[in-house]
């Protein structure tokens, strides 16, 4: 086995091959979080960013892609703001995640959103949380159905909004597809307002967090692009998502309203549409990401299991963290499930440099 730590960018012909062949032909890395271009995406903004590649025989066999940091904490690409992330590899192939790391000097790989589906994290998960999949696979007529018959309050609560949708003065607009960047800023306005008010920490007052933004909404291909999607009542903006898909899966990444509208829930309306459009393009789905919000809840058909723990190969390096982290357990600062149980201010301080600060 050889393995190397590269940049995307550096990725030769046949491991780039390899990878979209790898993502084409395993349907849990049907995510946009897996195509190569939001690995070059976040390239663009962070001079971390690195892949471990492994090769057998001289054949690209898998990749990790992951952001170095600083001093040796290495973490997913996009730090705590990535939902979904794991081994990019042909499917049920054996993985040795102690040994690919060890290959590349990383000293230890903190992980909180990895596929639980995947073998190879699961040694060293401490805890599991699940993501929210909008299932339109067979049409959005029959997730609709499929809401109905489980929970008819949320679906009589969502023709109740599109009804005050269209009652709405001076009418509505929904553009999938908004390149103006007044609504790139009115998302990150009513979010950033949301986290003061809130009291969760600004993910966007880190500059690498907005400009991979801007990078994502910059790229597209066949197999990835960036989504800026709105909802305007009477003229101005009513709702707002900036995310980004893959041609099997929408990433429903930042979502913002405004909230005095709240009788209109022009959020839960925008959202609803997205999956709308999403099937009618011939998508899979809509993931929401984790959380235990009551909106993810009632929307999404079933959840993909996420892990989240550490993995640090041996040496006195990888041990010193490896005692850090066992005094507290393993926790993402935004999340409310099981993965997310935090003890103390020494482990959210260590999340956000590690993650947001790249230490």
């Amino acid at each position: 086995m050889d393995v190397a730590l590269k940049k995307p960018s550096d990725l030769a012909a046949d491991e780039r091959e390899a990878w979209a062949e790898f993502v084409a032909n395993d349907a849990a890395l049907a995510s946009p979080y897996f195509a190569l271009d939001f690995a070059e995406c976040c390239e663009e903004v962070r001079d971390d960013t690195r892949v471990v590649t492994v090769r057998e025989n001289g054949v690209p066999v898998g990749f990790l892609p992951l952001h170095t940091g600083k001093f040796g904490f290495a973490r997913p690409l996009a730090g705590p703001l990535g939902d979904v992330h794991g081994v990019i590899g042909e499917p049920g192939r054996p993985v040795d995640l102690m040994a690919w790391l060890k290959g590349a000097g990383i000293p230890i790989f903190l992980f909180h959103s990895a596929l639980a589906s995947q073998p190879a994290f699961r040694p060293h998960t401490l805890g599991y949380d699940g993501g929210w999949i909008i299932d339109v696979s067979d049409g959005f007529d029959a997730w609709h159905e499929n809401r109905r018959s489980i929970n008819s309050k949320i679906v009589r609560n969502i023709r109740t909004r599109f009804r005050r949708l269209e009652e709405a003065e001076g009418g509505h607009r929904f553009t999938m597809h908004d390149t103006r960047p007044e609504a790139m800023a009115q998302m990150l306005a009513w979010k950033r307002a949301q986290y003061c008010e809130s009291g969760v920490f600004d993910v966007f007052s880190v500059a690498w967090t907005r400009k991979l933004l801007e990078a994502v909404l910059r790229r597209r291909s066949d197999t990835f692009w960036g989504v800026c999607s709105s909802l305007e009542i009477d003229g101005k903006f009513a709702a707002v998502h900036v995310g980004m898909a893959s041609e099997r899966l929408v990433q429903y990444w930042f979502p913002a309203y405004d909230r005095d509208l709240g009788a209109i829930s022009p959020g839960l309306v925008l959202m609803v549409e997205s999956a709308r459009r999403a099937a009618e393009a011939g998508q899979k789905g809509v993931d929401l990401g984790p959380g235990q919000f009551a909106f993810k809840k009632d929307l999404a058909t079933y959840q993909v299991g996420l892990a989240g723990g550490y993995c640090a190969p041996a040496g006195w390096a990888g041990a010193a963290r490896k005692a850090v982290l066992d005094t507290s357990d393993w926790a993402h600062p935004e999340r409310t499930g099981t993965v997310s149980r935090i003890t103390g201010k020494a482990m959210r301080k260590l999340n956000r440099l590690t993650g947001f600060y790249g230490v």
